[in-house]
């Protein structure tokens, strides 16, 4: 079964994440994302570039809600 481990673990190897939470069921997962490689890019864009970066991993994770933020946006909310 996939953990919430597993999922920060497989987007950590592909994204460099200044901040990342990822909570779960094993099938549905919840993830915040704080990264540099998300500057100049729409959330639409930033959340397909996760999931590229993810590739096959996608086929063990049922379902991944995506919350994404540059750093700039993530120190104004935090």
């Amino acid at each position: 079964m996939v953990t919430p481990d597993n999922v920060k673990t497989y987007i950590q190897q592909g994204l460099e994440c200044e901040h990342i939470e990822v909570e779960g069921d094993g099938r549905h997962f919840d993830a915040v994302i704080v990264s540099k490689e998300f500057e100049g890019k729409g959330m639409l864009q930033q959340q397909r570039l996760v999931f590229k970066k993810l590739g096959d991993k996608m086929e063990v994770i049922h379902a991944l809600s995506l919350k994404t933020f540059t750093p700039e946006q993530w120190n104004k909310i935090a």
